[in-house]
This record gives C-alpha cells, sequence and structure tokens, in this order.
C-alpha cells in the first residue's frame, strides 16, 4: 500500500502552525469589528458559472486554476478560489438590495490548481472584507485603513508597503484600454507568447507581465494617468488626501492594474518583500460592475483580501498559550476524585489536563510534555485531609491547597 500523504500544495495546520493561523484570522475578526464589519460565510463551492462570469472565462484562473467538478447531479460547481464572487452572489440571491450599506467580513479556505511555492499553497485561507452600496471615495479610504489595521495589530505594518493606483471610471478605462491595444499591436512580434495572448484576451494584464520581454516593451507604454478624465482625477484625489489625513503613507504604482472591466478608480496592495520575492499580503480595489456583471443590480463595491499563510509567515508576536493545569491523581480513590474535581475546575476557567491512566512518574512526564506550569497532585493522604498539592512545574516548590480553595489558587 503506498504511504499516505498530503495532497501536494496542502498542509497540515497541527497546533503550533493553527495556533498562528488563528491569531491572524482572530486578530483582523476583532480589527473589523470596530470598523463594524460584520462577519459572513459563504459556501467552498458555487456553481462555475459564478467564477466563470466575475473572473472572466479566458482569465488564468478559469482556464488554468479551478477546481471543477460535475456533481452526481450533473451540475458544474467549482471550489472556490476567491471570495468576492461569493458574496456578490450572496448579496443577489438574498435580495439584499434594500438593506445596503453592507459592510462584511470574511475568512476562510480558497482553492488554485497552481504552482506551489512560500506562502503560496494549493488549499490556502485568506481573511477578507467587502463594502456594497457605498459610491463614494469615503469606502476607498476606510476599506484601506482597515487594512493598515489589521497588519498594525499584527505588528507587521512596517514590513510592508502600500502601493495605490487609480483605474478611472468607465469611461477613462476605455479611452485607455484602446491606447494600449494601439501600442502594443504595433509591438507584437516583441511580446512572449502568454504576451500576445494576453493583448487579445485582456491587454491590461500586460503591464503586470512576469515575461522580460513584456517587461520591455511596457517600459514605453502609455500611462494610465495620461487618460483619466475630470471626475476620475477628483475621486482619486480625495482618496489620496484621506489617506495623508490619516498619516497612511503609499506610494503611486501605475502598473498595478486589474484587468476585468468591472474594476474601476482605486486599486491597492499591501506588498513585502520579506518573504523573498516580493509579493502582496493585502490586495483589493473597487469592483463598482461586479454585481451588474453577475445579473444583480448596478452595486457599487470595494474590498480587499488577505493570505492567512503569507501574514502568519511575516508574524512573530504571538500571545502567550494558555496555562496548562496537570491533574495527577494517585491511586484508585484518586482516580476517582479526580474526574469531578477536574470539570469543577475546567467550569472554573482553568485549563485542565487529566491524563487517562499511568503510574506517578508517567503522569508527570505527560504534565512536561504538554508545558504545564502547574501539576496538582490527589493521592490518599490528600484526600483525607481535604487537600491537594500544588506544584510549580518550573521551580519545584509544592504547596497544600485546600480542595474548596483549589480553582482561586490556580486561577490565571
Amino acid at each position: 500500500m503506498a504511504k499516505l500523504r498530503a495532497v501536494r500544495g496542502t498542509q497540515d495546520l497541527l497546533p503550533e502552525a493553527w495556533a498562528r493561523h488563528c491569531h491572524v484570522e482572530e486578530t483582523a475578526r476583532r480589527v473589523a469589528g470596530r470598523f463594524n464589519y460584520r462577519s459572513v460565510a459563504t459556501p467552498i463551492f458555487e456553481f462555475t458559472e459564478v467564477f466563470a462570469r466575475t473572473l472572466g472565462e479566458t482569465s488564468d484562473v478559469v482556464t488554468k486554476e479551478m477546481y471543477t467538478f460535475a456533481d452526481k447531479g450533473g451540475d458544474s460547481l467549482t471550489l472556490r478560489p476567491e471570495n468576492t464572487a461569493g458574496v456578490a452572489r450572496a448579496f443577489i440571491s438574498g435580495n439584499l438590495r434594500q438593506q445596503l450599506p453592507l459592510k462584511y467580513f470574511y475568512s476562510g479556505p480558497m482553492f488554485r490548481h497552481e504552482r506551489p511555492q512560500k506562502g503560496r499553497l494549493r488549499q490556502f485561507h485568506q481573511i477578507g472584507i467587502e463594502v456594497l452600496g457605498v459610491p463614494g471615495p469615503a469606502a476607498d479610504i476606510e476599506v484601506i485603513q482597515t487594512g493598515a489595521h489589521v497588519l498594525d495589530a499584527l505588528g507587521i505594518r512596517d514590513l510592508t508597503r502600500l502601493e495605490l493606483n487609480t483605474l478611472g471610471d468607465a469611461e477613462s478605462r476605455t479611452a485607455y484600454r484602446e491606447a494600449l491595444v494601439e501600442y502594443f499591436s504595433d509591438r507584437e512580434s516583441e511580446l512572449s507568447e502568454e504576451g500576445r495572448s494576453r493583448l487579445q484576451r485582456n491587454p491590461l494584464r500586460l503591464l503586470d507581465s512576469k515575461d522580460e520581454r513584456d517587461k520591455a516593451v511596457s517600459r514605453d507604454a502609455p500611462r494610465y494617468g495620461d487618460f483619466l478624465n475630470s471626475p476620475s482625477v477628483d475621486f482619486f484625489a480625495e482618496v489620496c488626501e484621506g489617506l495623508d489625513a490619516l498619516d497612511i503613507p503609499y506610494v503611486r504604482n501605475p502598473r498595478l492594474v486589474r484587468g476585468l472591466d468591472y474594476y474601476g478608480h482605486t486599486a491597492f496592495e499591501f506588498t513585502t518583500d520579506a518573504l523573498g520575492a516580493q509579493g502582496a499580503v493585502i490586495a483589493g480595489g473597487r469592483y463598482d460592475g461586479l454585481i451588474a456583471t453577475m445579473g444583480g443590480p448596478r452595486t457599487p463595491g470595494i474590498g480587499w483580501a488577505g493570505g492567512i499563510e503569507r501574514l502568519a509567515m511575516l508574524t512573530t508576536d504571538y500571545p502567550e498559550a494558555p496555562p496548562v493545569v496537570s491533574l495527577v491523581p494517585v491511586g484508585p480513590a484518586a482516580e476517582k476524585r479526580a474526574l469531578p474535581l477536574a470539570d469543577a475546575l475546567r467550569r472554573s476557567g482553568i485549563n485542565v489536563d487529566l491524563g487517562f491512566s499511568g503510574n506517578l512518574k508517567r503522569r508527570m512526564q505527560q504534565a512536561n510534555r504538554v508545558g504545564a506550569r502547574t501539576a496538582v497532585l490527589l493521592g490518599d493522604d490528600e484526600i483525607a485531609k481535604g487537600a491537594a498539592t500544588v506544584r510549580d512545574m518550573t521551580t519545584g516548590e509544592q504547596r497544600e491547597v485546600p480542595i474548596d480553595r483549589l480553582a482561586a489558587a490556580l486561577a490565571p
């Protein structure tokens, strides 16, 4: 029989890794709560059309990376590669238009069949926020501010840089796209094979191509800023003024784009060099046309998503694990008394490890293995006195404590 192992691109989150994962998630949820984002959860799989529509049927994600399968009823389903589409679908199917504006926080696993690398897996996890129903730049400012606060709370903001760009409104985007197609068409022979494909499918994505040939051609490409109309310029200026007022530094990155037509105005990423190659740990932008693209009412939206694995790799300051008390019964009478005693201590808020079997030596070894700071020894002598022996596992000091005062003595 072949040796069982985790599927390539997945990982087991064992206790220490899971604690780091939860720290990132819970910190982000707490911070988002301060801005009144409410937690939601959508299914981890949707009808394939949800993602084919929103990510573009010719995009790399849809054509190469999605985990798509037919269920027993013949429907085409896809494990979610991202969560904004699921939130938008829930808005439409839940008929939530009358509740706008809406502010949501989410977290959970996403799935993409891509080459595994540092901080990027085939099953990965994201935190994210979405604001629906706010057309003005105030939402853009708050969404970016929330991301900055999350990074602050994790103690890693100084390891990141906020990169910012504007994609303008639909009129500006159309004008720029036409100029870009004309420019790259004249130099099509200089592009990579993938670059030539992008020119036909999604020309804006040529600007963030990693291929050196495409990069060389892109250096002299038209600049988005030259095609922005007055409303787009004013919108972006308000976003920048808001970030300045909040003392959130940023750098303008004219190469930061989003390929699909429903994106517009603000695009941003918190990037880091601390994980090797530069990469985004939080990325987002405005998607005013997304919900209409999915068949719902035209509804403005903006949000971001952050990779939990990458954020956890940057984070070094984790809260200490809560102290554990090891309850060590010695003898048959103590075994019987230990069960209700452990229950009473746990109900008092104390973390108790009660070994399932073993003599005194084995149970003390178990106490060391679980990292117990305190051991409570209960034997015939202690039972006769109505007390327990409390041992400090660091110093070895011992003291007797009456059973009815044990919870107070052990309280963290």
